[in-house]
């Protein structure tokens, strides 16, 4: 029996990933979850996988669940809680699924404490990409991409020759405002942009995908998870979703991986890996679907994805500021203090201001991290 702590238990990759195993009682033991400030929810978890640790965002919140969870249960808070359930709570896999660089500290506690990594917090690997892989060669830990897009790579890849790839391609639905053009954009709201046409996830990354900064982020992780250079990692529009990433060869072979929509076929092939098993997904009938389309990549329509190559390919803190900055910036506008295309021009004007630092180390990083936000608040 596989033992499991989710990081994000309450947001969509975790809950998805608590679906897939509820499913399979027999494999696997949910020891670990922790979440931000769902207390509902998280209580509701608790009670259906009895893990021994839980963690949430505060203090009170940890009060407050302390006198509902069952016996036995021991309950954390903060940064140093997630830090806990990721190395303390015994887990042989620990699925990462929280959103923005705060998964970075735990996910390196748990390559620490010896644990295989389910990996969707991508920001991890945006912020601190030369530390993590370095950190799970080192101490020969297995780090599972949980993305669609990286898992469709990564399924590609097996048994594959490195030296043969020609190139990846990331195939990008353009999000919200996929069909509008820059004009169209000004004076969006923020209920406009939540409503993805093909995916069910969270604010920030549906925000993400309408500005085409989740492709950036994923441009970098993929190029610290398969070790390419940014001019071998493509991206075009796809708008149905429904081949998930390819990868060409140089004899000009090109192998896709296919699938309807649906977070919870990655999830599973993480945590199975190397089997594949049965899945809740709905088989892909392409009968059914029809025409598969495809679009070049416009830069100019989509400047934060440009901005993340630059990034990428300057290195450094360079993207950990882009990431910080994006998180501010996303964070605002939810709340209503800027506009949809604010967030572009918060990113850019951050990047303008920072002078990267080459090789860094963990507290140059969070220190760039740090600069990038309070930046940010005042773009």
């Amino acid at each position: 029996m596989k033992t499991i702590a989710v990081l994000g238990s309450t947001g969509s990759i975790g809950t998805q990933t608590l679906d897939v195993i509820s499913r399979e009682p027999d494999s696997y033991e949910v020891v670990g979850l922790a979440a931000g400030g769902n207390v509902e929810l998280l209580l509701r978890q608790v009670n259906a996988f009895k893990p021994k640790l839980v963690s949430v965002g505060t203090k009170d919140a940890a009060d407050m669940l302390r006198q509902q969870v069952p016996a036995g249960v021991k309950v954390v808070f903060g940064e140093e809680g997630l830090i806990e359930v990721a190395a303390g709570s015994g887990a042989s896999f620990v699925v990462c699924a929280l959103t923005g660089s705060i998964g970075l500290r735990s996910t390196l506690a748990a390559i620490d404490a010896g644990a295989s990594i389910g990996l969707a917090n991508k920001e991890t690997l945006v912020t601190a990409g030369h530390i993590v892989m370095q950190r799970a060669r080192e101490r020969g830990i297995s780090l599972l991409p949980v993305d669609s897009e990286h898992s469709a790579i990564f399924q590609c890849l097996n048994g594959e020759d490195a030296k043969a790839i020609k190139r990846l391609v990331i195939t990008a639905s353009g999000g919200s405002f996929r069909d509008r053009t820059r004009d169209q954009l000004i004076g969006v709201t923020v209920e406009d942009a939540l409503k993805h046409p093909n995916w069910s996830m969270g604010a920030k990354i549906t925000i993400d995908s309408a500005t085409m900064v989740n492709k950036g982020l994923e441009v970098i992780e993929a190029h610290w998870l398969f070790g390419l250079p940014y001019d071998l990692i493509d991206v075009v529009l796809h708008p149905e979703s429904i081949i998930h990433s390819m990868v060409e060869f140089v004899d000009t072979s090109v192998i896709a991986q296919l699938g309807n929509p649906d977070m919870r076929v990655p999830i599973q092939y993480a945590l199975t890996y190397p089997e594949r098993r049965p899945s809740p997904a709905s088989p892909l009938d392409l009968v059914k679907a029809g025409t598969l389309r495809f679009r070049e990549m416009d830069f100019g329509r989509f400047p934060c994805l440009r901005m993340a190559y630059e990034a990428g390919r300057t290195g450094g803190t360079a993207p950990t500021v882009f990431n910080a900055a994006n998180e501010i910036a996303v964070a605002r506008f939810l709340k209503g203090e800027i506009s949809f295309l604010a967030i572009e021009d918060t990113i850019a004007e951050v990047l303008a201001r920072h002078d990267a630092v080459r090789s860094p180390d963990l507290a140059t990083i969070l220190e760039a991290d740090g600069w990038a936000r309070r930046e940010a608040l005042f773009r």
